[in-house]
């Protein structure tokens, strides 16, 4: 034990620790300079959950390996229960209540998907991946979480869903005309799905494609969000002095927003600084999957890696009008306790796959 606590990649550990307090920092000013109600709930729920990262690190590698598709398939049982138990709220219903707690099974869901493709790719030998017939189960684990996740409606979820997945099976060797075909067949649909669009959802599109056209309407939250970024310019107002988040012009700056706060505070510098910490975290969770000497955990340690990637790059895209808003939080840093939740039990698993990596044998066989 003592060997493994040595081992542990403390730079990892380090670069999250990092990020959520400057989300501290970010929710405090976006209080008014207040820990109530965001910055002490957050602060708590990470020191929590990094317990939870490391008593993931050291469990057994082979009791992840063993039950990952009953892990994948208790996720899905959340998932379902949002059908039957689910709480509305902001439109749609994607939380259930769980001992007084609020979770978000959808985000869960992307860290379960992960282990189970990697545990089906590291049973697979390398000349039997291009088959065809070998698509037939990865398409279901994504096919499955996907539709229920549509359903609540969450289309920036399930988008992300999607893309980890596509990503993922790029990375474990399919062939590249397969992705093509697919996103060939994904671009023909899209009349089809618009059809399907919640009225708010059609909306954010419209904002996204013309926010001037409602500027206080539904193209508001766009535009302020576009004016604090470019008004914090290079080195930002200050800590504490972002008028368009004080002033309350702009919404949500606690969860979605988070990023716009940063941006109009500590400017320029401020948001690269944060976008440097995500892509040394994103890297490293890269470099553990290039050590790792099975299938296993190099498909856990670069899904991890692809879903902090997609986090970030969606929710930046999102608030700098470069894409439409579709609600996705900034890992570690935006208020919300089931992004966290899942973004540090991936941490954990990353931990872990580094610890283990040098593992010849998975089963206990």
């Amino acid at each position: 034990m003592f060997i493994k606590i040595k081992n542990l990649n403390y730079l990892l550990i380090f670069i999250i620790i990092l990020i959520s307090f400057i989300g501290a920092a970010g929710l405090y000013s976006a209080a008014g300079g207040s820990y109530q109600p965001w910055a002490s709930k957050h602060l708590i729920r990470f020191i929590v959950l990094l317990t939870l990262s490391l008593i993931i690190a050291f469990i057994d590698i082979k009791l992840v390996y063993k039950y990952a598709y009953l892990i994948f398939i208790f996720s899905l049982l959340l998932l379902f229960s949002v059908e039957i138990f689910g709480v509305l709220g902001k439109g749609a219903t994607r939380w259930i209540n769980i001992f007084g707690f609020s979770l978000q099974p959808s985000e869960l869901v992307k860290i379960t998907i992960i282990i189970a493709l990697a545990k089906f790719y590291h049973n697979l030998k390398f000349t039997e991946v291009k088959s065809i017939l070998n698509l037939f189960f990865p398409f279901l684990i994504l096919f499955i979480p996907f539709i229920f996740v549509v359903l609540q409606p969450d289309l920036g979820t399930a988008l992300s869903i999607a893309i980890l997945g596509i990503l993922i099976l790029f990375a474990c060797g399919i062939l590249i005309w397969k992705f093509v075909l697919g996103i060939s067949i994904v671009i023909v649909s899209i009349p089809l799905l618009l059809n399907y669009l919640k009225p708010y959802q059609k909306d954010r599109l419209v904002s996204f494609l013309n926010p001037e056209e409602d500027a206080l309407g539904r193209g508001y939250q766009l535009i302020q969000s576009k004016i604090a970024l470019g008004s914090g310019g290079f080195t930002g107002k200050g800590f504490l002095e972002g008028t368009q988040s004080y002033l309350q012009y702009l919404p949500e700056k606690q969860t979605d927003f988070i990023f716009t706060l940063i941006g109009e505070e500590f400017g320029f510098i401020g948001t690269m600084f944060v976008i440097l910490l995500f892509f040394i975290l994103i890297t490293i969770c890269f470099y553990v999957s290039i050590k790792s000497n099975h299938i296993f955990g190099r498909i856990i340690s670069i899904g991890v890696g692809t879903n902090i990637f997609i986090y970030v790059i969606m929710n930046i895209s999102m608030v700098s009008g470069l894409m439409p808003v579709v609600g996705i939080p900034l890992p570690l840093v935006s208020y919300g306790g089931s992004a966290m939740l899942s973004i540090m039990i991936s941490i954990g698993l990353v931990l872990n796959m580094e610890l283990n990596g040098d593992k010849k044998k998975l089963d206990y066989a």
